[in-house]
Parts: structure tokens; sequence; C-alpha cells
């Protein structure tokens, strides 16, 4: 048996790398349309360089452009454009993961209904998700082991530095001494 190609398969005829230069087109506009006007130049750019009207811009090159908010886009950015045989352009990010498609196997039909039947309800992982957690697994070993040499340090300081115990002084208590409430002027009476 010969295999068949998958519809999502399709011969890519032209790939190409250009850095496309954005700043001379989203100059042209308000500050609060600055990203989008970027997408847009992305895009002309694209249609006037691979010959195509159907024009697709990946996630990670999106995320590049709108990184530093709507008012401040990326000057230029460096992409992959891929043409296939259709006239479809997909334009990624350069060095960005490539996403492979996870296959599910086919779901085994029980004749138990519901009883000893294991529930297959997790999601297939994408290289995204992957990548998410070795960096949270990394983050942790890293906190990890700054605790441990923390409390490392701070015995040894606690060794090297003995606590000493100062004398106790005694407190004097303060003397109060009275005030008169009036001052003697010349408004008082004289007495005999």
């Amino acid at each position: 048996m010969a295999k068949k190609k998958k519809a999502d398969e399709k011969k890519i005829v032209l790939e190409r790398m250009y850095n496309v230069p954005l700043r001379k087109e989203f100059l042209k506009v308000p500050k609060y349309k600055r990203a989008k006007k970027a997408i847009t130049a992305l895009k002309a750019f694209l249609v006037r360089h691979m010959k195509s009207d159907k024009i697709k811009i990946g996630r990670f090159a999106n995320l590049k452009i709108w990184e530093r908010g709507i008012r401040n886009p990326v000057h230029h950015i460096k992409v992959i454009a891929k043409k296939d045989e259709e006239g479809n352009v997909f334009a990624e990010l350069e060095g960005a993961p490539v996403e492979k498609p996870v296959e599910k196997a086919p779901a085994k039909k029980s004749t138990a209904k519901g009883a000893d039947a294991p529930k297959d309800t997790e999601k297939p992982e994408t290289a995204t998700e992957k990548l998410a957690e070795k960096v949270e697994s990394v983050k942790k070993e890293k906190a990890e082991t700054a605790k441990k040499i923390e409390k490392e340090e701070i015995s040894e300081l606690k060794k090297e530095h003995p606590k000493q115990h100062a004398p106790k002084v005694e407190v004097k208590a303060k003397e109060v001494t009275p005030k008169p409430t009036a001052p003697a002027g010349k408004g008082e009476m004289s007495k005999p």
C-alpha cells in the first residue's frame, strides 16, 4: 500500500527569508495604531514580494511585533515566508519553534458501560507547552538550590559570629521640675 498525503501537508514551492522594515510605515499613523499598521505593512510587503494575496502571519511573528505594546512595535522583523502550491503564504519569525501536529490514537471502544473503561481526557501537549514546563522546572530547581545556599551561608555566619549579649544598663527615671502655669508679671497683686 502506498501512503496517502494528508490534506494538511502541502508541497512548499517557494521559501524565502526577509528582514522586513516596518518603521517607515507605522510612523505614518498615530501612536495608538502603530502595531496594527506594522502588521498590515508586513502583509503588504509579503504580497509584493511573494506574489500572492493569501497571507498568514505566524503566532511568534505576531507576538514579536506586539511584545512592546501597540505604541512601540519593533522596527524590523526577520521572517521566513513559505509559499505552497495553492498560493498560500505563511510567514513565521526566524528561529521560532516548529509545532508538529500531534496525532491522536484511534479511540478504543469498550463493551463495558463506563465502569472499567479508561478515559483519555488529557490534551495532547504542543511544543510550546513542553517548553513552558521545562522552563518552570528549571526555575523551581534554581530557587531550591538558592534557598539551600542561603541557609548554608547563614549557618556559617552564625558559627563565625555567635550572639554576644550586651550588659544590661539601668534606665534612670527623668526628674520632672514643676513649672508655673501662668507667668509672673504686672497683673499680679502684690502681697503686703
